[in-house]
C-alpha cells in the first residue's frame, strides 16, 4: 500500500514523464514543420525560376518559332521539376508518418507501463 509520500513521489515521475512528452511531441512538429516549410520554399523557387526563365525566352526570342520552343522547353523542365519535388514531399510526408507512429507506439507503451506500475502500487 502506498503512503501520501509515495503517491506524491508517483505522480510527480507521472506529471515530469509528461512533460517530457509533450515537449518530444513539439520537437517533433517543429522539425516536420521546418521540413515542409522548406517544400514550400523551394516550390516558390522553382515557379520564382521557371517565370524568369519565361521573360528571358520572350525577350530574347528571335522569332515565334523560338519563342514557342523556348515556352515548351520551359515548361517541359518545370514539369519534371514539380513531378521531382512531389517525390521529395511525399518522402518527407512519408518520414513524419513514421516519426509520429513511432511517437505513439514508444510513449503509449510506456504511458501503459506507467499506469500498470501505478496502479499495482495502489
Amino acid at each position: 500500500m502506498m503512503n501520501a509520500t509515495d503517491s506524491m513521489k508517483t505522480m510527480n515521475e507521472l506529471t515530469n514523464k509528461s512533460v517530457e512528452r509533450m515537449t518530444s511531441l513539439g520537437e517533433l512538429n517543429v522539425r516536420i514543420f521546418e521540413k515542409m516549410a522548406a517544400r514550400q520554399m523551394d516550390a516558390v523557387t522553382l515557379y520564382m525560376d521557371h517565370a524568369m526563365r519565361m521573360m528571358k525566352v520572350a525577350t530574347e526570342s528571335k522569332g515565334y518559332n523560338e519563342f514557342f520552343k523556348g515556352q515548351v522547353d520551359a515548361t517541359k523542365e518545370l514539369s519534371e521539376r514539380m513531378i521531382a519535388e512531389g517525390k521529395s514531399t511525399m518522402q518527407i510526408a512519408s518520414e513524419a508518418r513514421d516519426d509520429y507512429r513511432g511517437w505513439v507506439e514508444t510513449n503509449m507503451s510506456e504511458i501503459s507501463a506507467d499506469l500498470r506500475k501505478s496502479a499495482s502500487a495502489a
